[in-house]
């Protein structure tokens, strides 16, 4: 975050100032870089999403939806979450539909959250997550994935627990690391939040892009469904980010809470991808296995060009973003690596230090997308060769 001051911005949202995002986006426009920083795919998703959302314009349905979403939607979100799952949500009263998973995120905090209540996150974070703690007025309280395997400490988990904590974020598979938890550890988060009275709000954009072992909701274990907000997102898994269509599964009671906030921020969202992606969530089988397929093989495209640079590869086993430690290279500090690359290297990459509240603890990483067509990521590994060596500093990756 910026220390300095930024005229008009209220006191709370001081420090959080422009997104790295916009920075690595204007730099790789500005220098007509490859971007492998911004996680959007440079595809479309299926024809027969895209066909249903015309279809839906042309037949009228362009006017305010209900505002927990689209009863078909919400039907197919559902059905999705049975069939993968096992997991039964009423439609009507435990499914809500949002303006993209941020908002879903920013609605459920904004909800659950009194002014002085913390709310632990883990760190790497996703760069919405502290901000919109921080704008419920609640307190962040972090814990750090540590590199090369992205584990968390059991006690430094434990220890940040206070009588104040309101609720755990849990984002699996994980942005920006990759990392997809572990059973074990999603028992022991989940003991926290029954010993403690904790809500679980986990963050499940990237579940249907997971290439080692599989994504386990923390919903589905003993106990937890009852007190967990589970947020997704159809842009990841359809690859229509522009659409931002997000939702909640949750009990009635955290439902009807979270949609007082949700009514009063953008009420509902666009009814045509409404209509669109209750056709995407009732995809056959062959669709979700084969995107799993092509991400694979993306991601090992990827992984071998930047092992072969040099680069300390951190391997993700989900989502669509590898982690690289750039001290075999000679360079210490992602920020600097990272508006370098543009101009003379002619690549864009996200400088992960800005997802730590430490910043010291990602300094030496860099994240770069995966969710790219073959010839985008071989003319990146190409252009990537022009990058000027240095003398090896100590690496914690192999």
């Amino acid at each position: 975050m910026s220390s300095a001051r930024q005229p008009h911005l209220t006191a709370r949202l001081q420090g959080f100032g422009t997104t790295i995002f916009t920075e690595m986006t204007r730099l790789a426009i500005q220098f007509g870089a490859v971007n492998l920083g911004q996680g959007f795919p440079n595809f479309d998703g299926p024809d027969f999403i895209k066909e249903a959302a015309i279809a839906a314009i042309r037949a009228g349905a362009n006017q305010y939806s209900r505002m927990s979403g689209l009863p078909e939607l919400n039907r197919a979100i559902a059905a999705h979450q049975q069939r993968f799952y096992d997991l039964s949500y009423d439609p009507d009263s435990e499914v809500t539909v949002y303006s993209g998973a941020t908002e879903a995120i920013c609605a459920t905090l904004q909800a659950l959250c009194d002014t002085g209540d913390e709310v632990v996150l883990f760190e790497p974070f996703y760069d919405s997550y502290r901000a919109s703690v921080t704008m419920a007025g609640a307190v962040p309280k972090v814990v750090t994935l540590h590199a090369p395997d992205f584990a968390y400490r059991p006690e430094e988990l434990e220890s940040v627990i206070t009588p104040k904590t309101r609720a755990i974020l849990l984002n699996s598979p994980h942005n920006p690391t990759g990392k997809v938890f572990t059973r074990s550890e999603l028992e022991h988060i989940a003991s926290l939040c029954q010993r403690f009275d904790l809500i679980a709000i986990t963050d499940e954009v990237y579940e249907h892009l997971v290439y080692e072992g599989s994504h386990v909701p923390l919903a589905t274990l003993p106990g937890m469904r009852e007190r967990t907000v589970l947020i997704s997102s159809s842009g990841k898994t359809f690859s229509f980010t522009g659409w931002k269509v997000g939702h909640t599964c949750a009990p009635p009671a955290l439902s009807a809470a979270i949609r007082c906030a949700h009514q009063f921020v953008t009420f509902c969202t666009a009814t045509p991808f409404q209509h669109a992606l209750a056709k995407a969530f009732v995809a056959d089988d062959a669709f979700f296995t084969g995107l799993v397929a092509e991400y694979r093989a993306r991601r090992d495209r990827l992984c071998q060009g930047l092992r072969e640079l040099g680069f300390g590869v951190l391997a993700p086993a989900g989502a669509y973003f590898v982690m690289t430690d750039i001290r075999p290279l000679g360079y210490a500090d992602d920020v600097e690596f990272c508006r370098m690359l543009p101009e003379q290297v002619g690549v864009a990459a996200i400088p992960p230090s800005s997802f730590y509240e430490r910043p010291a603890n990602g300094r030496h990483l860099v994240r770069w997308a995966f969710c790219k067509t073959d010839d985008v990521l071989d003319e990146g590994l190409r252009r990537l060769q022009k990058l000027p060596r240095r003398a090896p500093l100590a690496s914690a990756a192999g």
